[in-house]
């Protein structure tokens, strides 16, 4: 565990249980240099505690280089809920979480993340005040997405030397929250969408209102198209499946993407454009981050901005010295977080 924590660069992790809920809880606190730790909550199954453990710290870690790339005064943090087989009152589950990110005093902000929802927030809410995406704080969705919108124009731009999208080939993987929020975006600026999803209804949707076209989930990476945009969980590029991409480039909402810089490395090495998740993802983070300390919805339209800004200064830089993107990312996060 010490040495998952060195590996990431982890400032402190903190293991919570209720027997009476049946929670078992991990939050990582990666990076509070420019504020407090503010970063999703996920409830999902693991196949073991280290996994868990894992997936927090490296998502924490993600989460303080997007804070920092988005020039917000927060640092990054990240909770895992593992989710029993059965639970007997969800809302007693949650309720106990929100115990848990009361006794860390502000250390810690807790937002939505795979596997929560906005009722699992209101139920946080009623025993710590640091939390967002609830109810009255609004579902962060739409404005993740507008910022994968105008990141995926950006990288159209850098790799395709236009930002109309109109006739563009994007293949979505995951059309959650966030996922279908994009396809709308996507559907309107007059771009034909190529769709997989294990949920096959929300597929089926996608048909319907979007005229999108469905692609069985272990062909959408081998699928050609212009853009891949992975939106659903995170290490869907490695090596295997990056030899497989027929695409020109990678812009898309999940967090965690690559399994290791080496993939990014891969990646440029056969011409695809990878625009990194964390700055790229980061409209959710700006979104809450910003309505939590008080900002107006102008101020934080205008805060979104600057995703696709910051991508092109990224991808100017990896131009220039003919290296990936990710690696270029990491290195200007990393100068704002222990500079």
């Amino acid at each position: 565990m010490f040495a998952l924590m060195h590996s990431t660069r982890l400032e402190s992790l903190h293991l919570s249980v209720d027997p009476v809920t049946g929670l078992k809880a991990v939050i990582a606190i990666h990076n509070s240099r420019l504020g407090p730790a503010l970063g999703g909550c996920r409830y999902l199954s693991y196949p073991d505690d280290e996994s868990a453990v894992a997936d927090a710290a490296r998502l924490a870690q993600g989460m303080s280089y997007k804070a920092a790339l988005a020039g917000l005064p927060v640092g990054g943090g990240t909770a895992v809920i593992l989710r029993p087989a059965h639970v007997e009152n969800r809302a007693a589950l949650f309720e106990a979480f929100g115990r848990c990110v009361e006794q860390l005093d502000g250390r810690y902000i807790t937002a939505t993340d795979s596997g929560t929802s906005v009722a699992d927030m209101d139920c946080i809410a009623q025993h710590t005040r640091f939390v967002t995406s609830t109810t009255a704080a609004g579902d962060p969705s739409p404005h993740a997405a507008m910022g994968v919108f105008a990141g995926i124009r950006t990288t159209a731009m850098a790799r395709l030397g236009s930002d109309n999208l109109e006739g563009l080939r994007v293949a979505i993987q995951g059309l959650g929250n966030v996922g279908y929020a994009l396809a709308e975006q996507l559907h309107a600026a007059g771009a034909e969408l190529l769709v997989s999803d294990i949920d096959h209804g929300k597929v089926q949707l996608a048909m319907e209102q979007l005229g999108a076209h469905p692609i069985a989930n272990d062909a959408l990476l081998s699928t050609p198209c212009d853009i891949l945009a992975p939106c659903g969980l995170g290490a869907v590029l490695n090596r295997q499946s990056v030899g497989q991409l027929r695409c020109a480039a990678v812009a898309g909402s999940a967090s965690a993407q690559l399994t290791n810089l080496q993939v990014a490395d891969q990646l440029e090495g056969r011409g695809i454009l990878y625009a990194p998740d964390y700055v790229i993802n980061s409209g959710g983070l700006i979104y809450v981050a910003l309505q939590h300390s008080g900002a107006d919805l102008p101020t934080i339209t205008a805060h979104l901005s600057n995703i696709g800004k910051r991508l092109t200064e990224i991808f100017a830089h990896a131009q220039a010295e003919k290296r990936s993107p990710a690696r270029v990312a990491d290195e200007l996060a990393e100068r704002l977080l222990y500079r």
